[in-house]
């Protein structure tokens, strides 16, 4: 959408929600119902009688006009997207107690940074520097987490630790990263994949741009899929989403996403190969602080150990009461990020097992147990 045209839609009272930082989506439904979801507390309804039917109606065909697309009955859904703005609608011929819509917001701005992070107690600080640490390394990682809990925030914050000359492309379905808007001085290319470009076809023409990192939207495709693996296997290096309910998990939830019967122990193996670090972030409303917090908890290494074993070693952990849980990375790890110029020390945390994580050694493999519990 031409951001020009864009800026001058009326948007009329929900201008003021559109205007504050603190509002990350904006929901209307259910005949005039408008509920917010904030930085600090969640999703909560607020009562704006002047946001109605009406207006939602306005806006929508104003979107419609813009694009250059109908919505009516016969074209009952619309999409509309700026640099900064995604919106949908649903029209109310099919939406049947009244129009619906949903703006979410994704300005071209890092909200985190170290201070808020470890003052708001996103993670440790020492979790926080080892993570950095593995970005200087070159570790490809994936983020994993459920819907709003952060998990693109995440992602910019890592990337914008990534060296100067180090060449990044972003490719997604729906503009969020923004990363050549905040570094406009970096060498970032930003591709945006649509029905006529596929992330197989854009995937293809980005490595012959040579880029060291390759920074992938949402996995929730086998197209997307096959898409992390040829990058990682390829040589280049990435940060990627995927919903998962786990760090550890992501392996399984990859092979999940895929639509053929390829063989799962081939390809589990080569994610353990290729994949160094799954990092889980959660969101929720906190009765402790009083606000909604994001946090990651759980970090988890992936490896491939010497008789061809996959396996993993969750790094880190916080507990549903609250208690953290640190194991040192295996040689697996130190053994990649010396290969790329980075030391970690021998005994980077203290160690707190759990019952959990003494089931999980270092030599175990994880494919057997994956295998059975399809």
């Amino acid at each position: 959408m031409n951001d020009a045209i864009f800026s001058q839609i009326d948007f009329g009272p929900l201008k003021e929600f559109l205007d504050d930082d603190n509002v990350t989506d904006v929901s209307y439904g259910n005949q005039g119902q408008v509920h917010l979801k904030t930085l600090d507390k969640g999703v909560y309804r607020v009562e704006r009688p002047e946001i109605n039917n009406a207006l939602l109606e306005k806006l929508a065909f104003q979107c419609a006009n813009v694009m250059g697309k109908t919505f009516n009955m016969a074209h009952p859904f619309l999409d509309a997207e700026s640099a900064e703005l995604r919106l949908n609608f649903i029209h109310d011929s099919i939406s049947t107690n009244g129009i619906s819509c949903v703006i979410r917001k994704t300005p071209a701005k890092i909200r985190l940074n170290k201070e808020k992070l470890i003052s708001e107690k996103y993670v440790t600080e020492d979790m926080l520097n080892f993570l950095l640490t593995c970005v200087e390394g070159h570790c490809n990682i994936i983020v994993s987490g459920e819907t709003g809990s952060g998990k693109t925030e995440l992602v910019k914050y890592l990337a914008s630790h990534t060296k100067e000359n180090e060449k990044i492309i972003t490719i997604e379905d729906t503009l969020e990263l923004h990363l050549d808007k905040i570094f406009p001085h970096r060498d970032i290319v930003a591709v945006k994949t649509n029905n006529i470009a596929s992330y197989s076809d854009v995937l293809v023409a980005c490595m012959r741009q040579n880029p060291r990192w390759i920074l992938l939207s949402e996995v929730r495709s086998a197209e997307a899929v096959t898409a992390v693996r040829n990058s990682i296997s390829s040589g280049h290096n990435i940060i990627s989403t995927i919903h998962s309910d786990s760090a550890r998990n992501v392996p399984m939830r990859l092979y999940s996403l895929l639509e053929s019967s390829q063989d799962i122990d081939q390809f589990l193996k080569s994610i353990h190969r290729y994949v160094q670090l799954a990092v889980h972030v959660k969101g929720y409303m906190s009765a402790e602080l009083g606000r909604f917090q994001r946090e990651i908890v759980e970090v988890c290494e992936f490896y491939v150990d010497e008789d061809n074993n996959a396996g993993y070693n969750i790094i880190y952990k916080k507990g549903l009461d609250g208690s953290l849980h640190f194991k040192n990375p295996t040689k697996y790890l130190k053994d990649y990020l010396g290969s790329q110029g980075v030391t970690l020390k021998d005994n980077l945390f203290i160690e707190t097992d759990t019952n959990e994580e003494n089931e999980n050694k270092e030599k175990q493999s994880v494919i057997t147990e994956e295998i059975d519990s399809l």
